[in-house]
C-alpha cells in the first residue's frame, strides 16, 4: 500500500457501516456495528457519538483496548485499526461532534448526561485487499 492515509481514510470515508470491538468482563471480545465517524483526524484519531449508559462505554471504562473495522463492499477490501478508546464528556468535544437529528437520541441536546463521544486512537492495523494482507503502523 503506498499511502495508507489516503487509501485507509477513503474506506472510512466512504463506510456507512463502522464495526467496533471492545473487551467485556471476563475478557471475550464484542463487536458491535455502528454509524459512520463524526470525526476523523487522518487515521490515527476517530470519533463517534454514543450513549452514555451504554454497555460498550462501560467496557471501555474497564478496558480501553479496542478495534475498528471498515471495509469497501464493492472492491472486497478492509481495514481494522488496533488501538484503545477514551470516553469523552467535555462540552466542547460534545459541541463539535453533533449533528442536526442527534436531538432524537439525546432530547437534552448537547447536555444530555447520556450523550458522550468516543474517540479512537489508532496504533497500527491490517489491510486486506487483491487476496493479500498487509500490516502497518500509525505514525505517532
Amino acid at each position: 500500500m503506498r499511502d495508507p492515509e489516503k487509501t485507509i481514510g477513503g474506506i472510512i470515508d466512504k463506510s456507512t457501516i463502522s464495526i467496533i470491538g471492545s473487551v467485556d468482563q471476563e475478557g471475550f471480545p464484542n463487536t458491535k456495528a455502528m454509524l459512520k465517524p463524526r470525526k476523523r483526524v487522518g487515521i490515527k484519531e476517530i470519533y463517534f457519538s454514543t450513549n452514555t449508559s451504554s454497555i460498550r462505554v462501560t467496557q471501555f471504562k474497564q478496558n480501553p483496548k479496542s478495534c475498528l473495522y471498515f471495509f469497501d463492499r464493492r472492491f472486497f477490501r478492509g481495514v481494522m485499526l488496533r488501538g484503545s478508546m477514551d470516553v469523552l464528556t467535555d462540552i466542547e468535544i460534545k459541541k463539535e461532534i453533533w449533528q442536526d437529528g442527534d436531538e432524537i437520541y439525546y432530547p437534552e441536546g448537547i447536555i444530555d448526561t447520556d450523550y458522550c463521544v468516543l474517540r479512537f486512537t489508532a496504533i497500527d492495523g491490517r489491510y486486506y485487499s487483491n487476496f493479500k494482507s498487509e500490516n502497518f503502523l500509525i505514525d505517532q
